[in-house]
């Protein structure tokens, strides 16, 4: 399937994930400069000109594009602001299968909105974009995302030792996936072949 332009929002019991706007930049900034949510992250900090970078980027793509990373700005209904985000990138050599990752407020965690989040999340990718297999990366040191991603039935596929340098040090990570048809396993058609 093409990307998503016209891509606004999805919503479940509690939460709304949506496109990042402008009122998003001082809760993104503050939880992603958070030491430990940095600590499992990419960035060493995060800055407002960060920030506003990020929300330049994301308002120029969509959901979809094959080669970019899509943000989905996580917003719970109850507290009636952002509370995390998690982001979707459609492989370019292959865009029937895409990556997913997850950052979550250190405030808002241990109450189920990444696990309602991502099971979102993936009936979007899999009905409304047609992807055939969804995978996460996650350092083996990382255990509330290794937890989620086992809760949502995810399949181990293997182990990356000492693979990367992350953070002054070589760090290993476990390769997480679940297809069209595991997620869906009765009644939604499995997307054709690209060809």
């Amino acid at each position: 399937m093409p990307p998503d332009p016209d891509f606004t929002s999805i919503e479940s019991e509690r939460l709304v994930l949506r496109r990042f706007t402008d009122a998003d930049l001082d809760a993104f900034v503050a939880y992603r400069s958070d030491a430990d949510v940095a600590s499992l992250q990419s960035w060493e900090s995060y800055s407002m000109k960060d920030g506003l970078e990020f929300l330049a980027h994301q308002r120029e793509i969509h959901p979809g594009i094959p080669g970019e990373w899509f943000q989905f700005a996580i917003e719970a209904k109850d507290y009636g602001g952002l509370v995390g985000d998690c982001a979707l990138h459609v492989l370019d050599e292959d865009p029937r299968q895409a990556e997913i990752g997850f950052t979550l407020a250190p405030d808002h965690q241990g109450i189920g909105y990444m696990t309602e989040a991502i099971e979102l999340l993936l009936d979007y990718v899999f009905e409304d974009l047609r992807k055939h297999r969804v995978f996460a990366l996650t350092d083996v040191k990382n255990e509330r995302a290794i937890a989620l991603l086992e809760r949502l039935h995810f399949r181990r596929e293997g182990t990356f030792v000492e693979s990367v340098w992350f953070k002054r040090r070589w760090a290993s990570e476990h390769l997480y996936a679940v297809l069209h048809h595991e997620w869906f396993p009765e009644g939604e058609e499995e997307p054709p072949p690209a060809g």
